[in-house]
């Protein structure tokens, strides 16, 4: 009866590992549309004159008390909405009353498009003041607008643990396994580095951490169990390893390439085995 309980178990995980892979794209849709999932959403306010409209978002979008947060701040044109080019601006953070950065110098932007690193050592709600005195290399009178977004406590060991890819280190080994390494540098570096891929992300671990703890700790039991999975997940890791090789420059591209990867995932691991079995089938009643 245990060794009955502990196979049904088993089977149970590995299920959960396959809706993973189908549930893929309905995952990105409400990462897009459900804006009450980011903890900062992008904003768009126009300064108090109205000559122009900002754009602010922070990189990732859920931030924790230690991090380094990249403020992305878009300079817009009021009639096109596009970006507008040579800017001088300055800006200043603040929280609970007090300045965490800045006021930098009057700084030029020539793209009109701006990163800047800022440490949020604390939690709570910080404010952005964003202070415009040129556009087009003419100064203009003093515009300024703010920005509001929040950071949450640090996060404990055992959540910091959940950040990682369990399935991924239990069937390699290691976290240094070039695999895992892999995995890692995408979610960090390409996933993470835009606004959509930080919400999918968010997504995404809610319900990757309700199986992945389990079937880590089968594999760690069973070494035929971990060779299993080692297999199941081998094309995943080689289909996400092309985002190594494409340029990714926008949210548009990383939504185009991510949906790509899914289709070709869903066609690995649905179609071709829903193929075989119908072909099986056949076979069988002949």
């Amino acid at each position: 009866m245990v060794q009955i309980l502990l196979h049904t178990k088993k089977i149970k995980s590995l299920l959960r590992f396959q809706y993973f892979v189908i549930l893929l794209p309905f995952l990105f849709y409400p990462a897009f549309t459900q804006s009450e999932l980011i903890p900062n959403v992008p904003q768009v306010l126009p300064t108090d004159q109205g000559t122009l409209n900002v754009g602010f978002t922070t990189i990732p979008a859920e931030l924790f008390a230690g991090d380094t947060a990249r403020l992305q701040i878009d300079f817009l044109n009021t009639k096109t909405n596009e970006i507008q080019e040579h800017i001088d601006y300055r800006v200043t953070v603040t929280s609970k009353g007090e300045t965490v950065f800045g006021p930098i110098p009057l700084t030029h932007t020539a793209v009109g498009s701006v990163k800047i690193p800022v440490e949020v050592n604390t939690a709570g709600d910080y404010f952005a003041l964003i202070e415009i005195e040129g556009i087009l290399f003419q100064p203009i009178p003093l515009e300024t607008v703010s920005f509001k977004f929040s950071v949450a406590e640090a996060q404990s060991s055992n959540e910091s643990q959940n950040g990682g890819c369990l399935i991924a280190t239990a069937t390699y080994g290691s976290e240094l396994a070039p695999q895992v390494q892999q995995l890692r540098e995408i979610r960090d570096n390409i996933v993470l580095d835009t606004h959509s891929g930080a919400a999918f992300m968010s997504t995404f671990s809610q319900f990757y951490y309700t199986f992945s703890p389990t079937i880590a700790d089968w594999e760690r039991q069973s070494p035929a169990f971990k060779e299993a999975v080692k297999i199941a997940i081998t094309p995943l890791i080689t289909t996400l390893s092309v985002l190594n090789y494409v340029d990714i420059g926008s949210e548009e591209e990383l939504v185009g390439y991510g949906i790509g990867v899914i289709l070709l995932n869903f066609g690995m691991y649905l179609v071709i085995p829903a193929l075989i079995i119908t072909k099986i089938s056949r076979f069988s009643r002949k």
